[in-house]
């Protein structure tokens, strides 16, 4: 990759460095979006399904759809573009993480400094008295019941018209802030967070550099767009930042 010296400086140089990444990421890895056709589960849709309308209306069927979903990721592996960035974090302390995807694949490749804001499909919550649990699928098969209190549980993950956890969201807004450098990874610029983010962060002063397949709505406000595989892209780049 060749990138000119003034860039290079730049990038060695900063302080605060956050990645945003999103659903292109995950799909270099196997992972469906689960949204439009990817994510036609029967005849239902998941924007059908992920909402507290249809797990109040029928659980059974969203926990049908959500194991089905536990079982295709179960399978997939971190790519070498989660790999990049969890050896990012090993080598800056001022590197963050803040992830849409519920996949769990950056824990998986070794990202610990990372805000999950969208949840962890691998992790469910109690309806009624909030504990959170590991997913384990087989029991899941058999109860979905809380340990605790009996009631039932639920992915812990945001659902459409969910509000976003405060805290974390107070997390990811102040790391936007003081960020010199942003990556947007993989994110097609449509769901509104993620974007915000990144809005707020070049408000602040800081270098966006966006990596995806194809551009996005969020393209035009980046500095830098490299077109491509992330999986591609980030091995090559990391280097310049440490």
């Amino acid at each position: 990759m060749q990138l000119s010296t003034v860039l290079i400086e730049k990038f060695k140089n900063s302080k605060n460095i956050l990645a945003l990444t999103g659903a292109g990421i995950s799909a270099e890895s196997g992972v469906p979006t689960f949204r439009g056709k990817e994510g036609l589960w029967k005849e239902y849709r998941a924007e059908e399904l992920a909402t507290p309308q249809a797990f109040q209306r029928d659980p059974k069927l969203v926990w049908e759809w959500y194991l089905w979903r536990i079982e295709l990721i179960s399978n997939k592996s971190p790519n070498p573009a989660h790999f990049a960035l969890a050896e990012l974090e090993k080598k800056r302390t001022d590197f963050h993480l803040i992830t849409q995807n519920v996949d769990g694949l950056h824990k998986k490749s070794g990202s610990e400094k990372i805000i999950e804001i969208h949840g962890n499909i691998f992790k469910n919550r109690c309806t009624h008295c909030s504990r959170t649990y590991d997913s384990d699928p087989s029991k899941l098969k058999n109860s979905t019941e809380c340990p605790n209190c009996k009631s039932l549980v639920r992915p812990d993950v945001l659902w459409f018209g969910e509000s976003y956890n405060t805290d974390l969201l107070n997390q990811a807004v102040s790391l936007a802030e003081k960020s010199e450098i942003v990556f947007v990874i993989g994110s097609s610029g449509a769901v509104g967070i993620p974007v915000e983010l990144a809005r707020i962060a070049k408000e602040n002063g800081a270098f966006v550099i966006e990596i995806n397949i194809d551009p996005s709505g969020y393209s035009r406000y980046s500095d830098l767009f490299l077109q491509g595989k992330a999986g591609e892209i980030l091995p090559e780049l990391i280097p310049y930042f440490v």
